[in-house]
């Protein structure tokens, strides 16, 4: 009897400990969701992502996806860039690292070498090999900290942060220095790929290229529209006859680099980033860990005819469906209430798209390989025989400062020259000096270039081209036209967090407030050149 009494104690004992560690793991993880500490960030930067189009295609999105973040987070209207000729890569750095272009040097995606008088992409470096690709890429160009760095260093490198887009150097920009890793498409495999500067593969993307790849399905993929034509109702009459089709055949060169332009490949970065969250566990290590995501909603530069708003209109419906596929993945893993959400625009619009001569809009066409010929022997007749001028890339062009030392001349005076000879071109409707740019912000035109001026990178004269205008160059041996167009366009941002409350800011806001609000949010150090204060969103 004394023995059945002992393991009877016994058991109870035992029912008594594992009730206790119970109620305690219970308490713990209670205490881990309601004491406002953050386990994941998901920062979402959109290409190209505009207030307008999300505003007129309301009624069309899922309550889970772009309704969600209007409806509980904070919605901010018009999210001010203040910067000349953002792209995707410049708009994503300024972002990530609170601080102008002309402070975190990325001033643009592709800048001008003088050496080889190429434009190649600004985060070229072949001191880093690329892995599942030739691409040598690393993030040292951008010379201050992010968001990303941040959340890394915040716990001694403890916190996972992870980046995936499909464009390479937005995948870089937004991993920053200190990420695990980074991953792209490559333009000629198809295969997500990254450069050696990270050091980590993580097994979801090893998986998707070994035993998933892009290549294999790529055939019986064709984008189209997703609803039924008379759905898009915002459509002009005109353009609803045509219903687009678009594949990526083995047989073209470009089907990569198509597809990445096209809605399709945000499905391709949700289902990455979903494998990410399940595989690797991120905000559920007891840890801030980071995903970091880039999407596109550029117009399709691939589109058959030149009106793409049919496309477009398809890819913001498609995108939002994305974002409920993610979130609700999310919310399942982790769970909302422990998760800051960002999503915010690159900040700029680019539709270079020409308008048919029957319309009788003015226009014009400027080469600029005929401004460096007329430039050049402007210069010779005043300084002698010589080449000038370097070369002209993105509104710049760059004097041949060799020939300039050595001729012992006064490059300020040479600039000047070359800025008064341009200014009178037809087309040309302003053109400025690089101490003009640096030195004399007198103009919002100007205060607009210099905050993304990189003096080792930048052109001795920038001009301005009419409106209107096109521009016929010829980059890396293939010609470019440009239609010269303001696209003046409100770009969006929100937040969406358990501290922040619903609300809908239409005021204009500096996009450098991001970064550091993002920051406070999370409860880590703003990044280093970040210089304003968190905006109040409780």
């Amino acid at each position: 009897m004394k023995r059945i009494a002992r393991r009877t104690n016994k058991r109870q004992f035992n029912r008594l400990m594992s009730s206790i560690v119970a109620s305690m793991v219970a308490l713990s993880a209670m205490s881990q969701v309601n004491d406002g500490t953050p386990k994941l960030v998901l920062g979402i930067v959109v290409d190209q992502l505009r207030s307008d189009y999300i505003e007129l295609l309301q009624s069309h999105f899922t309550q889970r996806g772009f309704n969600r973040l209007m409806r509980d987070g904070a919605y901010f209207e018009n999210v001010d860039f203040r910067c000349s000729n953002l792209d995707i890569a410049s708009g994503t750095a300024f972002i990530m690292s609170g601080a102008y272009p002309s402070v975190n040097g990325v001033p643009q995606a592709m800048v001008f070498d003088v050496a080889k008088r190429i434009a190649t992409p600004v985060l070229t470096d072949a001191k880093y090999i690329g892995n599942f690709t030739t691409e040598t890429y690393s993030p040292l160009a951008l010379k201050v900290s992010t968001i990303a760095d941040e959340v890394r260093i915040n716990n001694d490198g403890l916190g996972f942060v992870y980046a995936i887009a499909p464009d390479a150097q937005q995948a870089i920009l937004l991993a920053g220095h200190a990420a695990n890793s980074c991953f792209w498409i490559d333009d000629v495999n198809g295969k997500w790929s990254t450069t050696t500067f990270y050091k980590e593969v993580p097994s979801p993307v090893q998986s998707r290229n070994y035993n998933y790849p892009l290549a294999n399905r790529l055939n019986t993929m064709a984008w189209e529209p997703a609803l039924a034509l008379d759905a898009y109702s915002e459509i002009p009459q005109a353009h609803k006859f045509y219903r687009f089709r678009y594949n990526f055949p083995d047989n073209s060169k470009d089907r990569y680099r198509s597809f990445k332009q096209s809605a399709l490949v945000n499905e391709e970065v949700t289902s990455v980033a979903i494998d990410y969250i399940n595989t690797l566990k991120l905000g559920r290590r007891g840890q801030l860990d980071m995903l970091n995501i880039g999407y596109t909603a550029a117009p399709y530069d691939y589109s058959k005819t030149s009106d793409n708003r049919f496309e477009l209109h398809d890819t913001y419906i498609r995108l939002d469906a994305q974002l409920e596929r993610l979130f609700d993945a999310v919310d399942k893993a982790v769970g909302m209430q422990n998760v800051v959400v960002f999503v915010t625009s690159t900040g700029y619009y680019n539709d270079s798209r020409p308008v048919d001569s029957k319309y009788n809009v003015p226009s014009g066409e400027f080469r600029p390989d005929r401004a460096i010929s007329l430039l050049n022997m402007y210069l010779m007749a005043i300084y002698g025989n010589g080449q000038w001028v370097d070369g002209y890339y993105n509104r710049q062009f760059f004097l041949n400062r060799n020939l300039i030392k050595d001729k012992k001349l006064d490059l300020a005076e040479l600039r000047a020259k070359s800025s008064e000879f341009l200014r009178q071109m037809s087309g040309v409707t302003a053109a400025y000096t690089f101490e003009e740019i640096l030195n004399n912000p007198v103009n919002e035109d100007l205060i607009a270039l210099n905050r993304v001026m990189v003096p080792s990178l930048q052109g001795d004269v920038t001009i301005e081209v009419s409106a209107g205008w096109t521009i016929v160059e010829m980059q890396n041996a293939q010609s470019k036209v440009t239609q010269v167009r303001m696209n003046a366009v409100t770009v969006p941002a929100f937040i969406l967090a358990p501290q922040v409350k619903a609300q809908r800011i239409t005021n204009a806001i500096d996009a450098a407030f991001l970064a550091p609000t993002v920051s406070r949010l999370l409860r880590i150090r703003s990044p280093n050149a970040a210089r304003y204060m968190p905006l109040s969103l409780q």
